[in-house]
């Protein structure tokens, strides 16, 4: 009986051990697309996994396609999928903060498309907080999760105005200390360098511009090392160049 268990058990644990190989040698072509900007393409390879950490880079490219788009019709359609996906990551793994995240950028991406008014009926607002939440108890010191949490507090004050605060509970003072707490797990990380000093000039350039500034020269002195990193270095020298001209 023996004899016969043994060479059975050894043909699973060796079929499993290359299944283990293959998924993450498939995560990790999915993250090299995504490193090049190939972003249809890494959503593809990463969905494919039906893993947990699959779908949430899935969504990430999704959304980072749908941005780069020039179709705005192509727009929603895709922040939708990403949304889906993003969902099927936390049912595979409540506990993956990184999923919660993308379910926040998504549905961040998606409001903005369909507009202020449809995205306040739709409860958005409150549900991109609400996955921001559990990202930062599953990892409060992620840099990602705080990121998401400064953009979601820049983008309501900037959105509504002093109304951000009484409905939703969202200040510049917070944004601002999510960006800084991003910045000081990360400080290489060119993006939430450009996005701090795009949202201090959107809440209030005349009084933050100094510091825009130094966050926007702090970004571009590092080389940009994937495909978003390189689209963020270009936002960041057009934008000095603007602001050293006016």
């Amino acid at each position: 009986m023996i004899k016969i268990v043994l060479p059975v058990f050894l043909s699973l644990a060796w079929a499993l051990l290359l299944a283990c190989a293959a998924s993450a040698q498939s995560m990790e072509q999915a993250r090299a697309a995504y490193a090049d900007g190939r972003f249809a393409a890494a959503a593809e390879l990463a969905e494919k996994l039906r893993t947990s950490e699959g779908y949430a880079l899935a969504a990430l490219a999704l959304v980072m396609h749908g941005h780069l788009s020039s179709e705005t019709r192509v727009k929603e359609p895709l922040y939708k999928r990403a949304i889906r996906l993003a969902k099927s990551a936390i049912r595979l793994d409540p506990r993956n903060p990184e999923a919660h995240i993308q379910l926040a950028h998504a549905m961040g991406r998606y409001a903005r498309a369909i507009g202020f008014v449809k995205a306040v009926a739709g409860g958005y607002a409150r549900k991109a907080r609400n996955a921001i939440d559990k990202a930062l108890r599953l990892a409060p010191d992620k840099a990602g999760a705080h990121l998401s949490m400064a953009t979601w507090h820049a983008k309501l004050v900037k959105g509504a105005g002093p109304m951000a605060g009484l409905l939703y509970g969202a200040t510049a003072k917070k944004a601002r200390k999510h960006y800084q707490r991003s910045i000081e797990l990360v400080p290489h990380n060119k993006v939430a360098r450009v996005e701090y000093a795009f949202a201090l000039l959107k809440m209030d350039e005349r009084r933050h511009r100094a510091e825009a500034l130094r966050q926007l020269k702090h970004a571009v002195q590092a080389p940009p090392r994937n495909a978003v990193d390189r689209l963020y270095h270009e936002k960041a020298v057009a934008r000095l160049a603007v602001l050293n001209g006016s």
